[in-house]
């Protein structure tokens, strides 16, 4: 699983946004409703034990790219 700092995983009936990701710490909002307006609570946590919350998760957003959608760029000097 690769964590990155904005990704949305649907919990059960929580919502869950990264919002900072260190090395051995994830600080994370958890909120009832995808666009985590009205009652949102900011918690912090190990890495180890946010992996543990997430076991069995879904990823909502952002959506990891299909390797179709992945174009290569190409510099001209």
């Amino acid at each position: 699983m690769k964590l990155r700092q904005g990704q949305v995983w649907k919990c059960g009936a929580e919502y869950v946004r990264i919002v900072q990701l260190e090395r051995l710490e994830v600080g994370y909002k958890s909120a009832t409703n995808e666009k985590f307006s009205g009652n949102t609570k900011h918690q912090t946590t190990s890495k180890k034990d946010f992996c543990r919350l997430l076991k069995g998760a879904t990823l909502i957003f952002p959506k990891p790219a299909q390797p179709s959608e992945i174009s290569e760029t190409v510099l001209t000097p």
